[in-house]
């Protein structure tokens, strides 16, 4: 671990931005240009393609994948962010794992809505399945808003009656969007991203009115996980959005579902997008790889055995 290299992260996040809240536009450009900085691997291929009616990338090692299948879910609030931001995390989990991944760029807010997102993320998901994919060889994975959705889209799927995925993996997941999180307060200052009032105001577009207090969008405090695949969450302790893993931990602890809190200290939102930069980013991802590939290794030895 590297305390000078957490520190010029830290130091960079904090460079002083705009007073104010920032319109849709600036939000996305602001994103974008961030996300272009970010180490992306020269080791995979990346396709255009589309999968449940939405663009999508198609993300494979240059010499080929293995047998499995990763639907990646980008980051950025439900108002930015797009399967090419999140190149640096599908890449590098694509690099370490040798699965392919789906990553579908799902509607965004304000022009679409909760649930438009979830609808995306549904339909994506119910594309890989109705293409003969079985479940035990497709993982979900996300950062941020989009590793909020590995956890609705999975309650949506169990609502319609579909077979869940092999595993979870959330990175600094958003999962409630009623904001009573302690650390929503506890960790304020301490975030150099994030602060309650930033969250509070892409969160209202996403909303659109809608009651926050149902599981769809507090997943963390309001869902019932009973039946969950195994889950990894992966968050920073600097982090005002900490109390949504810890929470979402708890209610999977509490309904039997095989749970991995992994905290890593002094690190911001979504720390893994700065792997070849930061230490911590490496090692997280090498542990997400690790799971995602025991996981649908034996999610495809129980569902042999069972034939």
């Amino acid at each position: 671990m590297s305390k000078e290299q957490r520190a010029r992260i830290d130091a960079m996040l904090r460079q002083p931005r705009p007073e104010g809240p920032r319109s849709v536009e600036e939000l996305r450009d602001g994103f974008k240009a961030l996300m272009a900085g970010m180490i992306v691997p020269d080791t995979i291929r990346v396709t255009r393609t589309t999968l449940g009616h939405r663009p999508a990338l198609y993300i494979e090692p240059d010499n080929g994948s293995r047998a499995g299948t990763i639907l990646y879910f980008h980051g950025g609030g439900f108002v930015f962010g797009s399967p090419e931001t999140a190149l640096s995390l599908t890449g590098h989990l694509v690099a370490r794992t040798g699965l392919g991944a789906y990553s579908p760029d799902y509607r965004l807010a304000p022009e679409h809505p909760f649930p438009a997102a979830i609808e995306d993320a549904l339909s994506a998901y119910r594309a890989l399945l109705d293409s003969g994919l079985d479940p035990s060889a497709i993982v979900f994975a996300g950062d941020s808003a989009g590793g909020g959705l590995t956890v609705t889209t999975c309650l949506a799927a169990r609502d319609a009656g579909l077979p869940l995925p092999a595993a979870i993996v959330a990175f600094s997941p958003g999962l409630d969007a009623t904001r009573t999180g302690e650390s929503m307060d506890t960790k304020e200052g301490i975030d150099p991203i994030f602060t309650r009032k930033a969250v509070e105001h892409t969160g209202a577009m996403y909303l659109a009115g809608a009651d926050p207090r149902q599981p769809l969008l507090s997943p963390a405090v309001l869902a019932d996980l009973t039946g969950f695949p195994p889950m990894l969450i992966q968050v920073g302790s600097n982090e005002i959005l900490l109390d949504d893993s810890t929470r979402l931990a708890a209610r999977a602890r509490a309904a039997g579902v095989d749970v991995i809190l992994d905290i890593t200290a002094d690190v911001p939102h979504v720390f893994q997008s700065f792997a070849g930069v930061l230490d911590e980013a490496d090692e997280a991802l090498d542990r997400a790889a690790l799971f995602l590939t025991q996981r649908i290794h034996a999610g495809r030895a129980a569902h042999t055995a069972a034939k």
